[in-house]
């Protein structure tokens, strides 16, 4: 097995609502489908790791409602340890994710828990870092507390010997580099999709953002293109990995099972060039069915479907 990854991020219930076009008030609006699904950056980053069967734990916090109790079953049995993931008399959060029938999404969010997760940066101890290699923080701005000390969290990261990374996700209090410059001297890599790294950088062209981001510490950077697969920066160069060509369901959730999957190719030692393929195929496979994880293969499944293309 390879190193195990200690995954930093929200915990929700998403409740999938497809397809809507339009919402109209006063209205009833029929559907096709109705369900239930994990949801969370940090959440669904952690399960996407387990799926491709690398150690994680998930360092979250949830409620403890039925949400919070059916998030810890989920998790648990994917194969996350979810011994670091607290409870609270707060109510789990939850995301109403309305999803058009070409894939695109809405999101109607309540933060619940994660609104009082993280008072404090936490603390690296040599329990929770046994056999833990790589520390990967799923989107600060999901998380009001981490977006104080999302530095301070990734130093101490690193001062336990620990890689690091950081998924950006999007900020809906527009607080972009305030958040994540003091972070960049700490991060061996960064995800960003393309409109992300625009709001960051104000940046038009996603190669100049990653090129200003790289030139603020960052090791290497990561930009998520969606149907167009990604692109990957370093200081030696940069290139293009294509996205597979698979029917788009839903993309819930689909740049954090991209990230898992990088991660995951990662802590086996593959190259870049490697793990920017396997995280395309943990992206589209996220995006072959409604829901974040749905859709998600084993190690020796993504690799088959790789080979086959």
């Amino acid at each position: 097995m390879p190193p195990g990854v200690l995954v930093c991020g929200n915990a929700v219930m998403d409740l999938l609502v497809r397809p809507v076009e339009a919402i109209r008030w006063d209205a009833t609006i029929w559907v096709e489908d109705i369900e239930r699904s994990i949801g969370g950056n940090g959440a669904n980053t952690a399960y996407a790791l387990a799926a491709l069967e690398t150690p994680v734990r998930l360092l979250s916090l949830v409620g403890v409602d039925e949400f919070g109790s059916q998030l810890i079953e989920i998790l648990s049995r994917a194969g996350v340890d979810t011994t670091w993931t607290a409870r609270t008399q707060s109510p789990t959060g939850v995301t109403v994710a309305l999803v058009r029938r070409d894939g695109a999404r809405a999101f109607l969010h309540r933060p619940g828990s994660s609104a009082e997760a993280f008072p404090d940066p936490p603390e690296f101890s040599a329990e929770i870092t046994s056999g833990i290699s790589r520390f990967h923080l799923a989107n600060p701005y999901a998380l009001p507390n981490m977006r104080r000390h999302a530095a301070e969290t990734l130093r101490r990261a690193r001062e336990a010997g620990l890689a690091t990374s950081l998924d950006t996700g999007w900020d809906a209090k527009g607080q972009w580099m305030e958040v994540l410059a003091p972070c960049l001297p700490e991060l061996g890599v960064l995800f960003v999709n393309e409109e992300e790294s625009r709001m960051l950088t104000g940046r038009g062209a996603f190669r100049e953002a990653a090129r200003d981001l790289l030139r603020a510490g960052v090791e290497t950077v990561v930009v998520k293109l969606g149907a167009e697969g990604c692109a990957v920066f370093t200081r030696a160069g940069d290139f293009r990995s294509p996205a597979l060509p698979v029917p788009v369901m839903d993309s819930t959730g689909a740049g954090d099972c991209f990230a898992g999957g990088f991660l995951a190719a990662l802590q086996r030692g593959a190259s870049l060039e490697k793990a920017a393929r396997l995280a395309n195929a943990a992206g589209a496979a996220s995006v072959s069915a409604l829901g974040s994880v749905k859709g998600l293969r084993n190690f020796e499944d993504a690799r088959r479907l790789l080979a086959s293309l």
